[in-house]
């Protein structure tokens, strides 16, 4: 089985990952498994100090496309952490993929249940 894949990368303002990781964690991450999204796994990059990663599943891409719809136009989001979040990013790259189960698996976080 295969599964349509995002990987987001955030380039954010120097200094403000802390600030980034702490509203995902605390707000937009809760706020996505309400909305049924499938995170795979998130966090700091590795190579700098002023990036973060989303990784996000989806059973296809027009499965994507109306589940961040819905997400991003939803009251809760506007209302919500929508422009704390906003703020602390320079900008942002998203790469889609199809990707298999076992391959999917190896990428989630362990430290969370799946």
């Amino acid at each position: 089985m295969h599964r349509t894949v995002e990987i987001r990368t955030y380039n954010l303002k120097p200094g403000s990952r802390e600030r980034f990781a702490r509203i995902a964690g605390e707000q937009v991450m809760p706020m996505l498994a309400r909305w049924g999204t499938d995170v795979v796994r998130h966090g700091p990059s590795a190579h700098d100090q002023d990036t973060y990663f989303l990784i996000r599943a989806y059973a296809s891409l027009d499965d994507r496309q109306q589940r961040q719809d819905a997400f991003y136009g939803s009251a809760e989001w506007i209302q919500g952490p929508r422009a704390s979040i906003l703020e602390l990013i320079e900008d942002f790259t998203s790469l889609v993929l199809e990707l298999d189960a076992s391959t999917l698996a190896g990428l989630r976080d362990a430290r969370r249940p799946a």
